[in-house]
């Protein structure tokens, strides 16, 4: 008798075999290009989150707010301690969890994270996830710098782990996090508790699902290197390679295919890259870099974050698997923003399976009006009928006109914030009624 499996249970089979060969499913690229690999004095930011096919991701904004002594927040797994004021941030989020893949902040900082394994044993106790570390990060930083310390302080307070999956196999892994801003970037990767930080102050740089810093270490933990001496991974006299000495296989012999070929792609563009270059890149699929199959890039981003403090930061979401088949949608952080309706999942609250114990139990329908419509058109999108070409044409025309927009904006400043500040979601209506097929 030949068996079918759901999407669900192919992905449970694919985690167990890959973690039983301790060669984890590898998913998720973030890119970084500073001046001057860039035109216009700008730095570009872009992430794909890549992440189990059948899973929601929603773009979401939550504005800034004050706290009381004594707050505290829920994220995904456990309560900490709140601060007394969060600043406003867009995020792209697996829909099922607080924190989230990739986003942005008020004052222009950008936060995107990669699974990686070290050495060290994954944590399979509930902790902080690499997303939470994400939302926190941005939710309590107002620079690049600033968001390294956050992010090493939580981590050495509060540890991270627990099933990073929406489903009963469970799926661990430490992170790695690129964090930009209008300045400078970041590159920030742990191994357990222990990690390591590299200051980037211009050209190029991506991580992937590898640690990738090796000498040039501008912070790190207190017991990093007596650490790692103690274990008998370093010896104490050679120079320091923080990835040769903590990662789990021999990072020299091992590099990620995706780790590479984004690298090259950023090096081709390098000295001309602007917004559709990094678009580009994340819709690239010879590289691997555009996933398809059981891990699949279910959102992306890219952001501009002009060296001029006088201009504004522009991000782009897609909120929807298939970035090649799917629309960048700019947002712009002005007065009076309100939630996005289209791209926010549907809220279960303490009902969600997520919430109780046993966890996961069951799956609930996630998906969201843009979602769901997309689901119905990308299928149709591959064809050649006529239709489906007039489709790609017109989303493809709906993404320059925004563009042609934000370069206006960063050209000509926001003389009326009433303009912009529906941008995202007026364009997430434009596309939506380009899918209703």
């Amino acid at each position: 008798m030949i068996r079918s499996f759901t999407p669900r249970n192919r992905l449970a089979i694919d985690i167990s075999m890959a973690l039983r060969n301790k060669y984890p499913p590898m998913s998720c690229d973030t890119f970084v290009a500073l001046p001057p690999a860039t035109i216009d004095n700008r730095i570009i930011f872009g992430k794909n989150s890549d992440r189990p096919s059948d899973e929601v991701q929603e773009v979401v904004f939550f504005p800034a707010a004050t706290y009381q002594p004594g707050d505290t927040v829920e994220c995904t797994y456990i309560k900490i301690d709140q601060v007394g004021k969060t600043h406003a941030v867009v995020l792209s989020r697996p829909s099922w969890l607080w924190g989230a893949e990739m986003g942005a902040n008020e004052h222009g900082v950008c936060i995107g994270n990669e699974a990686v394994w070290g050495k060290e044993r994954q944590n399979n106790k509930e902790a902080l996830l690499g997303m939470d570390l994400v939302r926190l990060g941005l939710e309590r930083s107002e620079t690049a710098e600033n968001a390294v310390d956050i992010l090493t302080n939580l981590l050495e307070k509060y540890g991270q782990g627990g099933n990073c999956i929406e489903d009963q196999v469970t799926f661990t892994y430490d992170n790695s996090f690129l964090i930009a801003d209008k300045k400078e970037a970041w590159i920030l990767e742990t191994v357990g508790k222990y990690w390591a930080a590299e200051r980037i102050s211009e050209g190029v740089r991506n991580i992937s699902n590898q640690l990738s810093i090796t000498t040039k270490i501008n912070k790190e933990h207190l017991e990093l290197r007596s650490y790692a001496k103690n274990q008998g991974w370093w010896d104490g006299k050679t120079e320091f390679n923080f990835s040769a000495v903590y990662s789990y296989q021999n990072a020299a012999d091992e590099l990620d295919d995706r780790y590479c070929s984004g690298l090259q792609l950023l090096n081709k563009h390098k000295g001309n890259i602007r917004v559709e270059t990094m678009m580009e890149i994340l819709r690239d699929k010879e590289s691997g870099i555009n996933m398809e199959g059981g891990f699949t890039t279910t959102g992306s981003m890219v952001s501009i974050l002009p060296v001029d403090s006088n201009l504004h930061c522009i991000h782009f979401f897609t909120a929807t698997p298939y970035p090649e088949r799917s629309v960048f949608k700019p947002f712009i952080f002005v007065q009076n923003m309100r939630q996005f309706l289209q791209t926010s999942s549907p809220s279960f609250g303490p009902d969600d399976p997520v919430k109780k114990i046993p966890r996961f139990q069951s799956k609930p329908d996630r998906r969201h009006a843009l979602y769901k419509k997309h689901e119905l058109a990308a299928p149709y999108m591959e064809t050649k009928k006529k239709k489906a070409s007039k489709m790609l044409q017109d989303i493809k025309a709906l993404e320059k006109k925004q563009l042609e927009t934000v370069e206006d904006v960063l050209q000509n400043g926001i003389p009326d914030t009433t303009k912009v500040v529906h941008i995202f979601s007026n364009c997430v209506a434009e596309e939506i009624a380009i899918y209703n097929i």
